[in-house]
């Protein structure tokens, strides 16, 4: 009687253990968001995009690996909810404080509070849904997640680093713009690309890693100006992900509705 016991507490140990990974990748995605706000307050602006885009990273992976090594857990879904509250809804808000909505007095302090609400509610809905059977709506967000819309209340700070600022820009009104409308895609149901299920053909294969070693290789070359181009390709792809989106779910609904009929005539 002793044997499956002792099997029990094996697996539960290997349970344990690959839990620990991913939750480590996500603690270190909120060191470095938290990191970002001391480069902010030290006026190292560069420094804190840096460091948020290292967080998104540390973001992406600690969710990959928890699903490659079957290390998934109900308080490693819980903490990574919350380093994302830290990391893209705090972390961009207090930059963005520091660089220019200071300038704005209250206004500007309320426009903070706004933008990482809006994150903590995109955030707590994701959980909500994310427990939903698998359907065709996978490929899709309802809004903009997280990490995107961190990166896009920096778009502002980003582009004023690049080769674009010899154009005079007002952009106290344009992170106004940018923060009101990222808090708003967020809390919404626009259907904006996920990414997750993308199929490539193993024709295509090589030229999938050719353009993403091109892309990171001229990310370290020229960061601010990719990380810009990125974030303007990010928000050109929303027509094309909601009418795609309209186009499967019509799809769909006409297929249930000729499933239904048959099964009538069946009965």
């Amino acid at each position: 009687m002793e044997k499956p016991k002792n099997n029990l507490k094996i697996i539960a140990n290997k349970k344990n253990s690959r839990v620990i990974l991913p939750n480590i990748l996500t603690l270190i995605g909120v060191c470095i968001g938290l990191t970002s706000i001391r480069f902010a307050l030290d006026g190292k602006f560069e420094f804190a995009i840096i460091a948020i885009i290292f967080a998104a990273v540390f973001d992406w992976l600690d969710g990959r690996i928890a699903r490659l090594i079957k290390g998934t857990s109900e308080v490693g879904k819980e903490l990574d909810s919350l380093a994302d509250v830290i990391s893209f809804g705090v972390a961009p808000a207090f930059i963005m404080y520091f660089w220019q909505l200071n300038e704005l007095g209250r206004f500007g302090w309320l426009l903070c509070l706004i933008y990482v609400s809006c994150v903590a509610l995109r955030l707590a809905r994701f959980n909500v849904n994310s427990n939903q059977e698998p359907s065709w709506k996978d490929n899709f967000f309802e809004g903009v997640p997280s990490p995107a819309g961190g990166i896009l209340v920096l778009t502002p700070l980003i582009i004023s680093m690049t080769n674009f600022n010899y154009i005079k820009f007002d952009y106290s009104i344009i992170v106004s713009i940018f923060f009101i409308a990222t808090s708003l895609l967020l809390i919404s149901k626009f259907p904006t690309y996920s990414f997750k299920k993308i199929v490539i053909q193993r024709k295509a294969t090589i030229f999938l890693l050719f353009g993403i070693i091109l892309f990171f290789g001229l990310l370290l070359i020229y960061p601010f100006v990719v990380i810009s181009i990125s974030a303007m390709v990010y928000l050109f792809l929303f027509p094309i992900s909601f009418f795609h989106y309209q186009k499967l779910k019509k799809y769909n609904e006409d297929k249930s509705h000729i499933e239904d009929d048959d099964l009538e005539d069946i009965l």
